[in-house]
């Protein structure tokens, strides 16, 4: 609701029902060692028009841009209909499907969706999504360590091409789990050290993490990778960005016989870059995980007369089951970000989903030819999908500030996640650059380098 509607008078009627003296006295089962007087980084409250005010002025300020960042959140263009649909009350309002007799169109739209995330992944079964990308990630990890019967291990091996953000948060979310995540190192190509990971003899991991396309845009070698974790009892998750699935072979044909679960981002499919959000997580597996599948599942059956209906088939949350018993407490059905990855897929058909791929990595590759030839500037890594690695002969982050001053966000400056690399920069262009738009930001890179002094 828009407001608190209890008045003093209220609160103090509702303490005295309850038997306490205070809302705070709700709370002491918090150490007082934990308890915080207040949050000097919170800026005081704002009235309604202030609040408009300020996020118009904070909206202007991505207007105009010319975007070359990816890095995770990618700009793909977004046919009108997606979000007119999307947009519609019955969509916008929906929240999860509790009661399936009445909740028919929802449950329609996340079966689509769930049939379009098999397919394109080439696996047998999908959730209804999960909060993000990284949150997925991590939920795979557990799903892993619960579904791997032939280990005992807690250790997740991990390439050095994974997210330092999907990272980050699986981390946290697993420490505390007893879950650790170990990297692989990396060769010089930009890609796993298979020959490290054939050494590790003697090291029990419960599965091997590969991310395809790697962070940095290069293009593991997953056949490889898969069969030798299988080998030795791993099982394989898969985390992928779903627009270079339609170029790139899908991870439940990855070496002998697949992956065992795939998860990423699902935002590239019709979701704008908005200001950090919104997100929402995709994850599929094969058939024989499907009960340590945290969410839930939607299938299609008939009723007494024959009559064809969906229903949620598969309900492992904690609202649905023993909370003992429930795969997760943090997933999600981010319903409204999937109806319009619903409605994208549907729009552009799987021909049209290769085109956006392969018009993105084009682009990719003629920005990061191009920005190579000036001088100070070095691509990295040959081989990459739709982002390049760069390699200036200065600090990144001030030339991407000269950068914006001409209103073009430059890409991602790698130099804190993989300070190996040196000055490092990370550009995208997808499908939504021209050629005119690509050209512009040569020129202006070149007039920031040579304004500026080499390290």
């Amino acid at each position: 609701m828009p407001f608190i509607p209890h008045t003093e008078t209220d609160i103090s009627e509702m303490l005295a029902t309850i038997g306490v003296d205070s809302v705070d006295a709700l709370f002491d089962e918090i150490p007082e060692s934990l308890r915080i007087d207040g949050l000097s980084g919170i800026p005081d409250a704002l009235g309604e028009a202030e609040i408009v005010r300020l996020m118009r002025e904070r909206a202007e300020l991505d207007s105009g841009l010319m975007n070359f960042v990816g890095a995770g959140a990618y700009e793909h263009h977004i046919p009108a209909a997606v979000w007119d649909i999307a947009s519609r009350g019955e969509f916008y309002s929906a929240y999860t499907p509790y009661q399936a007799e009445a909740s028919q169109g929802t449950l329609q739209v996340i079966y689509e969706y769930q049939s379009m995330m098999t397919e394109l992944t080439g696996m047998d079964v999908s959730n209804a999504s999960l909060y993000d990308g990284a949150t997925a990630f991590a939920e795979a990890c557990l799903m892993a360590v619960r579904g791997n019967r032939r280990c005992q291990s807690r250790r997740i091996l991990t390439t050095r091409g994974l997210s330092p953000a999907f990272r980050s948060v699986a981390t946290a979310l697993l420490e505390g789990q007893g879950l650790e995540l170990v990297e692989l190192p990396q060769l010089d190509e930009g890609i796993a050290d298979v020959a490290a990971f054939e050494q590790l003899q003697g090291e029990e991991f419960a599965a091997l993490a590969i991310q395809q396309p790697g962070f940095l845009g290069t293009l593991e070698a997953v056949d490889q990778l898969t069969d030798l974790a299988h080998a030795r009892g791993m099982l394989v998750i898969a985390v992928c960005n779903p627009t270079s699935l339609a170029l790139l072979r899908p991870p439940g044909q990855w070496g002998e016989t697949g992956a065992d679960i795939a998860c990423g981002e699902g935002q590239p499919l019709g979701i704008p870059v908005s200001s950090g959000g919104p997100y929402f997580g995709y994850m599929v597996c094969r058939q024989t995980l499907v009960r340590q599948m945290p969410g839930r599942i939607v299938g299609r059956t008939v009723d007494l007369d024959g009559r064809p209906g969906f229903t949620l088939t598969l309900q492992a949350r904690e609202q649905h089951i023993r909370r003992s018993k429930a795969t997760s407490n943090i997933c999600t059905n981010q319903g409204l970000m999937v109806t319009a990855a619903t409605i994208y897929l549907s729009l552009l058909g799987g021909e049209g989903l290769q085109r956006v791929a392969a018009q993105a990595h084009a682009n990719t590759r003629s920005l990061a030819r191009g920005l190579a030839q000036l001088d100070g500037v070095e691509l990295v890594y040959e081989e990459f999908f739709h982002e390049a690695v760069l390699r200036l002969d200065r600090s990144v982050a001030p030339v991407l500030d000269a950068l914006a001053e001409q209103g073009i966000l430059g890409g991602y400056d790698l130099s804190a996640d993989y300070p190996e690399l040196g000055h490092a920069l990370l550009v995208c262009a997808t499908e939504t650059r021209t050629p005119a738009d690509i050209d512009h930001y040569i020129q202006q890179l070149g007039a920031a380098l040579a304004n500026s002094r080499a390290a």
